[in-house]
This record gives C-alpha cells, structure tokens and sequence, in this order.
C-alpha cells in the first residue's frame, strides 16, 4: 500500500473537489447516497469524484460501489483488506481523494450533502475548513444525546488543543490542510480532532441532524467508550496528571491515617479491627491499580506506533477494474502512480 504521504498531490489539480464517504455494511443507503450526492455535485457545475472506501464489509456494499461504479465515471471504489475502523476507512479515501476541496461525509445520510454549497461558499469567502456543527439531532435516543453532549464538553475541556463542541467528521477542507492531514502518521487516530489541531482558517455552518433511515448504526455503547478514551489519550495528557493528583491524595490519606493510628495506640490504648485494616488495603489497592491503568493505556499507544505498521491495507479499487477504458477521473499515464 502507498503510505498517505506519498499520496498526496498526485494529480491535484485536475479535481476541483472529492466527496470521501466510508461505508460498512452500507448496502440498503448506497443508492440514495449515490443519487443526492450526484445531485448536488452535479448543480455546483464543477470536476468531482467521489471516493466510497468499503471497510472490510460484510455484505454487498463493495459489490455495489464496484456496479456503480462501472456506470459512473465520477465514482472511484476502494476496498480495504480488513475492517480497519471508521476513522482509518476515513483516512484512506482522503488519502486517495485528488480533488483541491474534499468534503467528509458518513453513509448513513444523517448529514446532508446538500449543505456542500454552502460549505463550498464560506471555503470562496477564504476559509479552510468549513465544518458541519449540530444544532439538533433528530431521532437519538435521550442516553445518546446526553452521552454525546457531555463528551464533546469534556474532550474540550480537557484538551490541548480548542476542539467544536458538537462537531463530527463532517467537513470540507482544502488541499493545503488534507496534505498538513496526511502528513501526520498517528494509529490511533481521533480525526475531527487532528484537524482542530492543524489550525487555519476555520467556520462552522449550522445544521440539523437527521434521523438514521438505512441499516443500524455503527457505533454501538462499547465503541463510543473506545472512541471516547483515543479522543482523550491522543489530545491530552490529563489522565497522566490526573494520576499524579491521586498519588498525592493517596499519601496525604496515609499520613492522616498514619496519625490516627498512633493516636488510637496512645490515647485509647487499643488496636482498631480488620474493618479499617481492610479498607485502607482496599482503597491504596484501587487507587494503585487505576493509575497503572491510565498509564498502561499511554504505554499500550506508544507500543502500537513504535511498531510503524501501514495505517490500511488496500485490496483493491475500481480504477484497477477500468484498467484500459479510460477511466476519466484517473490521473495522466504520465502522472505519478498511487
């Protein structure tokens, strides 16, 4: 597989924008998404493509995008070896994206893409990237939306870097912060949050987010507690401190239980029982393991990027399957190969 850096600039310029969906298990949206997402693409009057990576799915969602693509000049399929995630499915179609504005977007449709005009607009004004940021989000659960909500408020707080509050992937960035994107080579990757970190000219547009009508989401409880503590672990180191204070409390605690213990064998002349005994183990116990923990999930990063391994593995596209016919959105024969 070509690393993500050395994709970049291939033929930029011969796109003016990339539309970059990833798909799992997206077989019952892809048509409706094919359709709107050609729609508005077609009503800007400008060169496009659009790039649908299938994640390693399990039904017929590549079997689709490769039809689609046979049809449709403009759509370019790229199917990864295995299921890699959603944020690293994300950072394999940028990588392959050619266009000089790339708009992310999710399958499921929740986000409009007819709100590219108005993003395409805000990028003219002289803005880099121009995020989508929820105002609402129709058809979630009470838990789902509170959850949600207080993620977003505490990652921000904890942060080193200024992160939108209610903002997810759903963006439109230029060239010049897609290659600043791809040059950054971490795994673990929490990517509304590396593109905070970039900086530049950024806005956001107002929108409403709508209920999910395709399949089941993709992001059950189990994966948000994962995502949530990448987010965390990547942009900020308070969980470390957070396990400094700890130690300091737990040895303050000792020294006050320390002197009660003296003071109970001089004044009372007695020795307290098993139950306090046990309580003070327990508690230094818990204290002492949470903060390997916190530490372990620092380490356990590092091990993961210390080992270098390609952040996706391609199996295959559909500009290898259109080979000979020309595909029109492929770069020159003579242009640098991917």
């Amino acid at each position: 597989m070509t690393k993500p850096t050395e994709m970049t600039g291939q033929a930029a310029n011969t796109l003016s924008l990339s539309v970059v969906v990833p798909c799992f298990n997206e077989e019952e949206s892809l048509p409706e998404l094919h359709s709107r997402l050609t729609a508005v693409c077609e009503s800007l009057g400008r060169p496009y493509e659009l790039v649908l990576v299938d994640d390693g799915s399990r039904d017929r969602t590549w079997e689709i995008i490769a039809a689609r693509a046979a049809a449709d000049p403009h759509l370019h399929g790229v199917r990864l070896a295995r299921n890699h995630g959603h944020q690293l499915a994300l950072t394999a179609g940028l990588a392959a994206a050619r266009g000089e504005r790339v708009m992310m977007l999710d399958a499921d449709l929740q986000d409009p893409p007819e709100l590219l005009p108005q993003m395409m607009a805000e990028m003219d004004r002289g803005y880099d990237v121009v995020y989508g940021k929820r105002v609402r989000r129709e058809g979630e659960t009470a838990f789902k939306k509170t959850t949600a909500s207080l993620f977003y408020r505490i990652i921000n707080r904890l942060a080193d870097v200024d992160i939108p509050v209610d903002v997810g992937d759903f963006r439109l960035v230029n060239r010049r912060v897609l290659d600043a994107f791809l040059a950054m080579p971490e795994r673990t990757r929490f990517v509304r949050g590396m593109f905070a970190w970039l900086g530049h000219r950024q806005i956001g547009v107002d929108y409403i987010r709508q209920p999910r009508n395709f399949g089941e989401s993709k992001y059950p409880l189990k994966h948000m507690i994962r995502f949530a503590g990448d987010a965390l672990t990547g942009f900020s180191v308070a969980p470390l401190r957070l396990a400094t204070w700890l130690a300091y409390a737990s040895l303050v605690i000792a020294a006050a239980v320390g002197i009660y213990v003296l003071w109970s064998l001089i004044a009372l002349q007695t020795v307290q029982g098993w139950a306090s005994i046990l309580l003070a183990v327990a508690f230094f116990s818990g204290i002492q393991l949470l903060t390997l923990g916190i530490i372990g999930e620092y380490l356990g990063r590092l091990y993961i990027e210390s080992k270098g391994r390609p952040l996706f593995l391609v199996a295959e596209t559909t500009a290898e399957a259109a080979g000979a016919h020309g595909d029109p959105t492929e770069p020159p024969a003579n242009g640098p190969s991917q």
